[in-house]
């Protein structure tokens, strides 16, 4: 009939190939509210993002791939998938690391909010920490990076020929060290001021012992660290982007 629907077995192939290697990603790509949210909805973005790139389809003969064959390639795609959302997701975790760094210098361990992810108590600077990663994910063009590299793969490594390799496993491992290097990078100015008001702080107490200095010690800390952190802003999202392009450039290289 003119007006019938047909999906051969290759297409229905080819659609599940592609979704294990997008919907791989969401298990770590930074999107906020994704965790907390109902799974339905991110099963359609998966779903979405898949028929969107129905152009860079591969064309899968059915008669020439069994099941054992095709499984190998379901969780080859899925490894790909999460590995590429586990480079984007490291770049959220370098805010969060440098956030936790900086809650017990300046006092802010007690001071517990709960987790939009979640739902668990959590420290406020790790909160408000995930939540600026999350918004700059998206303010700074790092989804459409994602989806790019997506629709490069499908063209240059298409569903069923890419092989994942030992080396590829050990990059993304040591790419994981970005998070302890980046995230120290981005709070090393106030982990200083706050070492430099604990050495005064200590001197003072030092030249005077009658000083009751320690009472001052988290109220200064902990006004000092917000006001470095509110003209650190600025520059957070020059950070974000440096974090996020040695990981994207490696997530490249798997297709080059």
């Amino acid at each position: 009939m003119p007006g019938e629907l047909r999906l051969d077995l290759g297409t229905l192939y080819a659609f599940m190939l592609v979704l294990a290697r997008v919907g791989g990603a969401f298990v770590f790509v930074p999107l906020p509210g994704t965790k907390s949210g109902p799974d339905f909805a991110r099963v359609l973005i998966a779903v979405f993002l898949t028929i969107a790139l129905f152009p860079s389809w591969p064309a899968i003969q059915a008669n020439q791939v069994d099941m054992a064959k095709f499984t190998g390639w379901l969780l080859s795609e899925a490894a790909l998938g999460l590995g590429v959302g586990l480079l984007a997701g490291f770049v959220a975790e370098v805010f969060q690391m440098g956030a936790q760094i900086v809650t017990i210098q300046a006092g802010y361990s007690f001071a517990s909010t709960i987790d939009p992810t979640s739902g668990a108590d959590s420290t406020v600077l790790v909160t408000m920490a995930q939540l600026a990663s999350g918004v700059l994910f998206f303010a700074t063009g790092l989804d459409r990076q994602v989806l790019l590299i997506f629709a490069h793969s499908l063209q240059s490594h298409p569903p069923g020929t890419f092989a994942l390799s030992q080396s590829m496993v050990t990059q993304v491992m040591k790419a994981g060290s970005i998070i302890f290097s980046g995230g120290f990078r981005l709070v090393l100015p106030i982990v200083a001021l706050l070492a430099m008001i604990d050495i005064s702080l200590a001197l003072l107490a030092r030249l005077n012992a009658q000083l009751q200095l320690i009472s001052l010690a988290f109220p200064l800390k902990m006004l000092a660290s917000l006001a470095l952190f509110a003209w650190l802003l600025s520059i957070f999202p020059r950070l974000f982007t440096q974090t996020a392009a040695p990981l994207f450039d490696l997530a490249r290289r798997f297709f080059g």
